[in-house]
């Protein structure tokens, strides 16, 4: 049994991100939940924003900004972004938390975020309750804890935040990880043996691969 109802953006789970906009002198954030890379080569992503925001404004003005990754410690500073107005109140002091200077643009950066992407808008495209900032990702800025003795990327050692129809969770146990579908099995272990009269089927014969 399945219902069906009228179309609504129910994409879960998303990042609800903390972008970071504005000058050093007068820092501003705001959560953003719709987001998401649009592009390898040359790296970019979208942010969607309604207009009425303030943060609209200071992006539409400076054609720059960063998406700082959240995590669980900085759940009430996410929530909070996403429901203050910068008009009203300095984020940043209201919630203790410190503006860094970015390397490629002159937008702030979040401290307490491990990781963050500069961003500059190269279009902007209004469709209907948000408009669309497209921006090329110019640096991306982190923590060295986040890096091993090897200088490979560690994320999970950030304790990333996700959000999903109106509650906050933290990333649990991992289930899988790139390409592990059609990952050859590790040498010693035994292989299930083949059907009689041809090869067996599965990933790891090419004829069944997508």
């Amino acid at each position: 049994m399945r219902e069906v109802w009228k179309g609504s953006p129910l994409l879960a789970p998303v990042a609800p991100v903390l972008v970071s906009c504005g000058s050093m002198e007068r820092p501003n954030l705001i959560t953003v939940g719709w987001v998401g890379i649009v592009s390898t080569q040359p790296p970019r992503l979208s942010i969607s924003i309604r207009p009425e925001r303030y943060s609209y404004g200071l992006i539409c003005e400076s054609g720059e900004f960063a998406v700082n990754l959240p995590t669980r410690a900085l759940t009430r500073a996410v929530d909070w972004c996403g429901v203050k107005s910068g008009r009203e109140v300095d984020k940043f002091a209201a919630l203790g938390l410190h503006a860094l200077e970015g390397s490629a643009i002159s937008a702030p950066l979040l401290a307490e975020s491990p990781a963050a992407m500069e961003c500059r808008v190269f279009e902007r495209i209004p469709l209907g309750s948000h408009d669309l900032f497209l921006a090329d990702i110019l640096a991306v800025n982190l923590e060295s804890s986040l890096l091993d003795e090897k200088g490979k990327l560690r994320l999970e050692r950030a304790g990333l935040l996700a959000y999903a129809h109106g509650e906050y969770y933290t990333l649990g146990k991992r289930v899988g990880s790139f390409g592990c579908s059609v990952r050859k099995r590790r040498q010693g272990r035994t292989s299930p043996k083949a059907p009689a009269g041809g090869r067996k089927k599965g990933p790891g014969n090419s004829r069944n691969r997508p």
